[in-house]
């Protein structure tokens, strides 16, 4: 299906959604990201990360300045703050990008968005309504993400399977009044049915098995599927081999309607998504088209052409 039209507002910018997915980059801040590993540890790497991803295709870039691992502790609203700040103003300032806050934490938000972050993206389903405050005075749109544990908390509860649909719809419209209570727009308004958070991989396979039930909150979602356990205990695979089991998702969540897809790897998922939009006539082909001579002889370092 097509993803339905809606229209976000972030931060006196109006988005216009839904006539192909947008490209979420990730760039985190953190030494001890479970699908990364940190990385990029420095101001310059991640600056220069988050450079390629939008050359690559990327339409927003997520910067987090706490890993979600559950074996470290929260990260002080100071530290996080000294993390994230620094390059949320260098990636708005130098490279014009949008950018997305990964936060739960009301301090940090209004930090970040006055570096230039135009949308919070709350992996705690709210659970601090001060941070509905911040995107009302600020206008920042806002991630409203289904989970039932505080961040940083694991929780695998076998009675909620079979039920986990109704669940999502259930708290995702509760959170939905919540933020709308205290002040936000229903236009900065982002849903997230929380991939892997408090659900084991076979709730989150349910979730995900009826994302376009999400439609009827008549809001964007934001699926955020790369290198997730779910496709790790599915494929057998350590978060940075599963790509593949990632690009899978994906194309069931674009066929799902997903409006934004948060991911790691940009230029793979790009070409993922323009090759599929070629092939499902979504996109048009130049008939004048030909493939470079240089590409053509390029074997790189994979293989030998066919």
């Amino acid at each position: 299906m097509n993803a339905p039209p809606r229209t976000l507002a972030a931060a006196g910018r109006t988005l216009e959604l839904g006539d192909r997915p947008l490209l979420m980059g990730i760039v985190n801040a953190t030494p001890d990201s479970f699908s990364d590993g940190g990385e990029a540890r420095t101001s310059e790497q991640r600056v220069e990360l988050a450079a390629s991803m939008l050359a690559a295709g990327a339409d927003l870039i997520d910067i987090g300045g706490e890993s979600g691992v559950t074996n470290r502790p929260p990260v002080d609203a100071d530290e996080e703050i000294e993390r994230v700040v620094p390059l949320i103003e260098r990636v708005v300032g130098e490279l014009g990008a949008l950018v997305s806050v990964d936060t739960y934490k009301p301090s940090v938000a209004r930090a970040a968005i006055a570096a230039g972050a135009c949308i919070v993206n709350d992996v705690s389903g709210l659970r601090d309504p001060g941070l509905a405050d911040v995107c009302a005075e600020t206008g920042a749109a806002l991630v409203l993400m289904h989970t039932r544990v505080a961040p940083k908390q694991k929780m695998l509860d076998r009675t909620y399977d079979g039920g986990v649909v109704e669940d999502v719809l259930t708290f995702l419209a509760e959170r939905i009044q919540l933020a709308l209570s205290r002040g936000v727009a229903f236009e900065q308004l982002i849903v997230d049915p929380g991939p892997d958070f408090a659900k084991t991989p076979a709730q989150t396979v349910e979730a995900l098995r009826s994302l376009d039930r999400l439609h009827e909150l008549e809001r964007p979602i934001l699926l955020a599927v790369s290198r997730k356990d779910f496709v790790g205990a599915i494929t057998g695979r350590s978060p940075r081999r599963r790509l593949a089991g990632t690009l899978a998702a994906l194309a069931h969540g674009v066929d799902a309607g997903a409006h934004i897809l948060r991911v790691h790897d940009v230029a793979e998922v790009a070409d993922f998504l323009a090759v599929r939009a070629v092939l499902s006539g979504r996109l048009e082909l130049d008939p004048g088209l030909r493939l470079d001579t240089q590409i053509r002889w390029d074997q790189g370092s994979i293989g030998r052409p066919r």
